[in-house]
């Protein structure tokens, strides 16, 4: 199972699950934070305006059903359901992972990818210089206060140093050469397809008029984000673009859209690599993706610089997914205000962006998402996304709203007071998942009403 914690359009924090198994899965636990961020301008899963849907009372835990929502559709299909419930690596990829595992004249073992695992899951960002500046006068003050005159001259610069060695966390630049590509392969491969494929299942279920034709992948690895790319739009997609640093990682992305060797035919066209982004400031993609990339940058600035950079590349959707850690969802959050609060150098697009959403057995990862799109915020689909598991009792359901303007409601809904189809419908939904209702700007008159529930 999959647990991801995901900004909605009111950037509350939300969470849901959904389950992953593949054929060459690894053992890599804790997957992370996905920030989308979209210049789409129609549709964006706006439902059609003769379509009536229930109403949440602002402030009261009461929905009011107004109309059959369903249009014949079972409840386990409503409208809001956008969990994925297995995702699975398709075999062309599980197949040549195995080859080069098999082949591979550095045997990799269980306790080196947990390893690798956890130590990715537990990095820290980089401490800031000023940061570090703010620290060490503040243990100098500290020392001069309880230090001894006569000797403070000769140790003082020598135990502020130390407590900074021992209480500062000493980030390392990752240089992936051929062996840890291949760990890293097996540690990651299945985790990275399972969180970009989420994030596209949701625009593509919100949007299936979008067909993207150009994709480009920002620190691309092992090639992941290509593969779920193509699961999801391999019909109009005609260009993928991977960039990344590292030659080693270029080449074993490359043996696996071969099929594991260097003179197999790609599994996937159009794919092309490249270790620098484009020059060219008027080059731009239909869709960008930067997953577990900018946490591997050193500075706020230089991050700062690449999400700026990214969203200048980017026509309709931009994708930044890191780890589900604080570290992960401070570094998103950030990237979230910059795209939302900066100014873009040399502005191309002039639409302002606005908030559009958030192995051998499976198991629970956990990641954030928060999708941002171009346009209006009236453009996007206005339903209050479920913020936490549903609460199932008898005979009435507790369901935990993230609304549009960002305020939180609890609704406790029952088939007496609200209908059986809504009733089943957010019975059978999960955290994660859009509740079908709309947020009227006042509380409509209804003296006949029941006194709300609590």
């Amino acid at each position: 199972m999959f647990a991801a914690a995901i900004e909605t359009e009111g950037h509350r924090c939300l969470h849901f699950r959904f389950r992953l198994t593949s054929g060459a899965m690894a053992t890599a636990r804790g997957l992370g934070c996905l920030l989308t961020l979209g210049r789409w301008r129609r549709g964006l899963g706006v439902a059609p305006q003769s379509r009536a849907f229930v109403a949440v009372v602002p402030g009261v835990s009461q929905v009011d059903n107004k109309s059959d929502f369903l249009k014949k559709r079972c409840h386990r299909r409503h409208p809001g359901i956008l969990q994925l419930s297995c995702v699975r690596l398709p075999q062309a990829l599980a197949d040549a992972a195995k080859l080069l595992l098999l082949e591979s004249s550095m045997p990799i073992t269980e306790k080196q990818v947990q390893a690798l695992t956890n130590y990715l899951w537990s990095r820290h960002l980089p401490v800031e210089p000023e940061e570090l500046q703010r620290r060490a006068v503040y243990l100098e003050k500290k020392y001069l206060e309880n230090a001894d005159s006569s000797k403070m001259e000769e140790k003082l610069r020598e135990a502020v140093l130390r407590a900074l060695r021992k209480t500062t966390y000493h980030w390392q630049e990752l240089s992936y050469n051929e062996g840890l590509s291949l760990l890293y392969m097996a540690a990651r491969l299945d985790g990275g397809f399972a969180a970009v494929s989420r994030a596209f299942h949701e625009i593509q279920a919100r949007l299936p008029e979008f067909q993207p034709k150009t994709l480009m992948d920002f620190g691309s690895g092992t090639g992941s984000v290509t593969w779920a790319a193509h699961s999801t739009w391999g019909q109009s997609l005609r260009e993928y673009m991977c960039v990344d640093s590292s030659a080693a990682m270029l080449e074993l992305a490359e043996k696996l859209l071969k099929g594991g060797s260097e003179s197999g035919v790609p599994s996937v066209p159009g794919v092309f690599f490249r270790q620098f982004l484009p020059v060219s400031p008027k080059v731009q993609f239909d869709v960008v993706v930067s997953a577990f990339s900018l946490s591997e940058l050193p500075s706020k600035a230089d991050r700062a610089d690449v999400v700026q950079t990214l969203w200048r590349k980017t026509s309709h959707f931009l994708i930044l997914v890191e780890n589900g850690t604080k570290a992960g969802h401070s570094l998103l959050m950030d990237a979230r205000d910059l795209v939302l609060n900066g100014k873009e150098k040399s502005p191309l697009d002039p639409r302002p962006g606005f908030v559009f959403a958030p192995n051998k057995k499976p198991r629970e990862e956990k990641f954030s998402m928060v999708i941002l799109a171009r346009g209006s915020p009236e453009e996007a689909t206005r339903w209050p996304r479920i913020t936490q598991p549903v609460l199932k009792r008898p005979r009435h359901v507790h369901c935990h709203l993230c609304c549009p303007d960002g305020q939180r409601q609890h609704a406790v809904i029952t088939a007496r007071r609200h209908g059986r189809d809504l009733y089943r419908c957010a019975r059978v939904s999960s955290w994660g998942d859009l509740l079908p209702v709309i947020t009227p700007s006042e509380p409509p008159p209804s003296p006949a009403q029941d006194p709300p529930e609590s």
